[in-house]
């Protein structure tokens, strides 16, 4: 099994601490050859810590001709162009969340990407976590009927102040967490079509000018509505998943699911009854019935499960490799990813207050 060799393009928060240490923990399959970052301080312990060469320039980078993939780990205003000098430099290119701020962004990638041939995977990589994917599962069993209801909270209490915080850096929660829940609820809605959007946004902990609470709802005509909450003001969190089905539902945490429902050939049979309802005594009856429910519950199997981002994390990079390595499909296609960024763009068209400082177009 040949090792996949890479770079990476910044040593932040994302670029050392997810992309480097993830693959650090599968070096069977892939070898960090350099990084780039204008920070002499984090090349230095790149240096030490990855044992590869490094650069201050990322034109150095594309250079090093031995590079097969290119993490690009920048600032999410800065993701599109870099993604496309990689490609056009021949590197393929998996590149941080959020992919883009507008369509036409996608546009431009998908269309470079097919005039050179390298592919762009997007890191939504909680796409693959345990309790999400045992949540599609129980879904797409028919168990719980039809989904008439998804509701997804990413919430919690935080006060943030660094530049995630600033439009103009594409930043806030919709852009930032709110890429996973949108990318999530998006996969609930179902393939095939795009979703009418209803957004509400505000500002409340935050000490930059985006938002960091989001009230979205995903909508059409034969599908489910999804509901997604994004909130930094939240002191009672919750459930993170509920989903409401004709025969049952859904609750639970990325730790933990429970669901119940019912078997319908084990119902009573029913029929419609216009007249008032009443017992045999003649008093009056309300609509009731015994219904033998089944419960279920999810843990994670085992201590690598219990971590959902590192389960996700390493579960991603498993597809990514097969896709970069063995020729397989990408995890997640750009055009999936459109459908996510096309939501997005719609929540910013409806909040104008939080939409005028965001670049227009930054592709190149």
């Amino acid at each position: 099994m040949r090792r996949v060799k890479v770079g990476i393009i910044g040593q932040g928060r994302s670029g050392r601490d997810i992309h480097a240490a993830t693959m650090m923990n599968m070096p069977e399959l892939f070898e960090i050859v350099a990084i780039s970052d204008p920070v002499p301080e984090r090349r230095e312990r790149a240096r030490k810590e990855l044992r590869c060469d490094v650069a201050a320039d990322d034109q150095d980078l594309y250079r090093m001709s031995d590079i097969e993939l290119i993490v690009n780990a920048t600032p999410s205003h800065m993701h599109v162009p870099v993604s496309i000098a990689c490609m056009q430099r021949g590197f393929h290119v998996l590149c941080e969340k959020p992919l883009a701020r507008w369509t036409a962004d996608v546009d431009r990638l998908i269309e470079v990407s097919n005039q050179t041939g390298q592919r762009v995977a997007v890191y939504h990589q909680l796409r693959f976590a345990p309790a999400f994917r045992k949540l599609c599962d129980i879904i797409d069993s028919g168990r719980i009927g039809r989904v008439v209801q998804a509701s997804l909270s990413f919430n919690g209490f935080s006060r943030r102040w660094d530049w995630q915080t600033l439009q103009e850096k594409n930043g806030g929660n919709l852009l930032n967490t709110g890429a996973h829940a949108v990318d999530q609820g998006v996969r609930l809605f179902g393939q095939g079509g795009q979703p009418e959007v209803f957004c509400l946004m505000d500002r409340a902990n935050s000490f930059g000018d985006a938002e960091d609470y989001v009230k979205l709802i995903l909508h059409g005509a034969g599908r489910p509505t999804v509901d997604i909450e994004l909130s930094s003001c939240s002191a009672y969190p919750g459930a993170a998943y509920v989903v409401q089905g004709t025969h049952g539902g859904i609750k639970g945490t990325h730790g933990r699911l429970d669901w119940k429902y019912f078997k319908p050939e084990e119902a009573p049979a029913q029929r419609l009854i216009t007249e008032a309802l009443q017992h045999a005594d003649g008093t009056p009856a309300y609509c009731s019935e015994q219904l033998t429910w089944y419960e279920e519950s999810w843990e994670p199997a085992n201590e690598r499960e219990a971590n959902p981002y590192t389960a996700a994390a390493e579960s991603y990079y498993r597809a990514l490799y097969n896709t970069i390595a063995l020729g397989e499909p990408l995890p997640i296609t750009l055009e999936e990813v459109r459908r996510q960024i096309r939501v997005i763009e719609q929540c910013f068209e409806q909040n104008e207050a939080f939409a005028s400082k965001h670049r227009k177009s930054s592709g190149s």
